[in-house]
């Protein structure tokens, strides 16, 4: 499963599975740090979403950030915001607009490299803004040199 490739369908489960199949971690190991069963494990496995707090327990377990999956997903698929609603204060706390990983930008600039997307079209699906884009090419032209 290329995770690049797929923030748009999250199925949380498989992903834990993944992970873990990477890790090798025994399932003794697992039962423990969730204080759960073997059953319970394997159900989670099957699950598309999962309780926050049991997220983050995993997230911590694997030494994976799962939650990133969800923010590349708002990043790619969510609505352009609205300045009128957007300019009340809100007491949430306030973090960058855009944080794009290591692995979202590789596949981004890979759809434009192999033509499966152009600049322009990766501006219009994504809203990642034209400046952006151009310095990740310059980057990425740079370490690749």
């Amino acid at each position: 499963m290329d995770i690049a490739a797929n923030f748009k369908e999250i199925h949380i489960g498989s992903y834990i599975k993944m992970r873990i199949g990477e890790l090798d971690i025994d399932m003794v190991r697992i039962c423990n740090f969730l204080q759960c069963s073997e059953n319970e494990i394997n159900e989670m496995y099957k699950k598309e979403s999962l309780e926050c707090s049991v997220l983050l327990r995993w997230s911590k377990l694997l030494d994976y950030d799962f939650f990133r999956l969800y923010s590349q997903h708002i990043i790619l698929y969510s609505p352009p915001v609205n300045k009128v609603s957007s300019s009340k204060i809100s007491s949430l706390p306030k973090f960058r607009k855009n944080i794009y990983t290591k692995n979202l930008i590789e596949y981004i600039l890979e759809l434009i490299s192999s033509g499966e997307k152009t600049v322009d079209t990766i501006i219009k699906d994504y809203g990642i803004p034209k400046t952006t884009l151009y310095k990740w090419k310059a980057k990425y032209d740079e370490k690749n040199s």
